[in-house]
């Protein structure tokens, strides 16, 4: 295997990954939404962020969980202190 063939594989792994990045950052951003926020938000924040720094094709993805997971954690600190505790109660 020669050196441009190893870079042109190791690129497009990355541009895969970033895809995944962009797509869990999104779907943990969503159901964070619903169960737990406190870690679900900050996880898809920090993986949209990965996406983003490693040049994912699906920018808006990325974005979209970044601002849900953003999102997830204001849920949280409304309920928690509306609520003044950290459990959850319906």
């Amino acid at each position: 295997m020669t050196t441009t063939t190893a870079r042109r594989g190791a690129r497009e792994r990355a541009a895969r990954d970033a895809y995944g990045m962009a797509a869990a950052s999104f779907i943990l951003g969503l159901v964070g939404l619903l169960v737990f926020n406190v870690f679900l938000g900050p996880a898809a924040v920090i993986l949209a962020a990965l996406a983003l720094h490693r040049g994912t094709s699906h920018r808006n993805r990325a974005y979209l969980g970044m601002a849900l997971g953003v999102a997830d954690v204001i849920v949280f600190l409304v309920l928690t202190g509306a609520q003044h505790n950290v459990t959850w109660s319906f």
